[in-house]
């Protein structure tokens, strides 16, 4: 997974450009209804989708797959959206934000899934509110909005009965609860990196630990920014949420800061697990090195006696060595260098050089 993705517009470029998209085919759904029916249409021109806005209805409008910048520009001509926020549609990789622009609301969030690899798979999902439509666009056809389809499609009076600025804050707060799933898998993670450390087997998941501080690091640049964005929907002056929807919107609010912290106890502990793994590295070499230099240790004073025996000396003369006429000369030698290394080992273990 990279570390950053993002389309850019070529250097130089004017405010509102749109990149060159290459992705997954665009495929356009309107789920159109009131307290009593529901219209949901599949349709394939930002036109056909316009069409279908009505007064009396609220109208939910979900491009899933960016392969046209031209395509959402047509959304943005036809809905009157602002350019700059039609550009950074396309060029994906945007900051999580909220932006006001005049006739509509417009929100930049990202949504996490969990590939079958296991891997996480982020996207951009945009979204504009308007004063009876709501317009997402996402870049894969993959999400976790069915839980809200499925409330529409069951007539919740909670979600048929309300405004766009309810099924607005619903979808955020859908986007919200899939990154649990996602933080009880880092959960799991981390839980069994540290036991195979503590276990002293941390090499075989280093590279694992190391990718998922990676992740928990994209997961902390996506909460961080969403917090900022939810907290300004809250401010009094914001004239696009009813008042009794406040409850829902902070308590959105209190899922992403809980994302956020827990995300940052997770990022922490991955850090820590890492120094572990290489304290752990660390010791084993320092216990490696100390077995080393106690044997060295022990055979220092034998090598000196083995290369005092083993000089030339002239046996002509007898105090030269004297040792050398010996008729027990090799089994002294042997003895003397079995005795000295036997005790250095007694000594070298009463002071605890040779315990791990």
């Amino acid at each position: 997974m990279t570390l950053f993705r993002r389309r850019f517009t070529p250097q130089g470029s004017n405010p509102g450009s749109v990149a060159e998209v290459h992705g997954e085919p665009s495929l356009i759904s309107v789920m159109s209804f009131n307290e009593t029916e529901l219209d949901e249409y599949d349709v394939t021109t930002p036109e056909d989708a316009h069409q279908l806005l009505r007064q009396d209805r609220m109208t939910w409008i979900d491009m899933r797959g960016l392969d046209d910048g031209q395509f959402v520009q047509r959304f943005g001509e036809m809905f009157q959206l602002d350019p700059l926020a039609v550009s950074d549609v396309v060029n994906v990789g945007q900051r999580p934000k909220l932006d006001d622009y005049p006739g509509n609301l417009f929100l930049v969030v990202r949504m996490v899934t969990i590939t079958e690899a296991g891997d996480l798979q982020w996207e951009q999902v945009s979204m504009f509110l308007g004063p009876n439509y709501v317009l997402s666009f996402q870049e894969r056809h993959q999400d976790c909005l069915d839980p809200i389809r499925a409330r529409i499609r069951a007539g919740r009076r909670s979600i048929r009965t309300r405004g766009s600025d309810y099924l607005f804050a619903m979808l955020v707060d859908a986007i919200v609860d899939g990154y649990f799933p996602v933080l009880e898998h880092f959960a799991e993670q981390l839980e069994r990196f540290e036991n195979e450390i503590l276990a002293d087997r941390g090499s075989s998941v280093f590279g694992e630990l190391y990718r998922t501080k990676r992740d928990l690091a994209s997961f902390r640049r996506a909460a961080l920014p969403l917090r900022d964005a939810m907290s300004s929907l809250l401010k009094d002056d914001q004239d696009w949420l009813a008042e009794d929807l406040s409850p829902f919107v902070r308590d959105t609010l209190d899922h992403v800061m809980q994302v956020a912290e827990v995300t940052e106890s997770y990022r922490e502990l991955s850090v820590s697990l890492v120094d572990v793994h290489l304290s752990m590295v660390g010791q084993r070499t320092n216990d490696v090195m100390r077995v080393l230099t106690v044997i060295s240790a022990i055979f220092i004073p034998l090598t000196f006696i083995a290369g005092v025996f083993g000089m030339n000396f002239d046996t002509a003369y007898r105090w030269n060595l004297p040792e050398l006429r010996q008729p027990y000369g090799y089994a002294i030698f042997w003895g003397l260098c079995i005795t000295l290394g036997v005790t250095l080992t007694v000594v070298f273990k009463r002071l605890g050089w040779l315990k791990r």
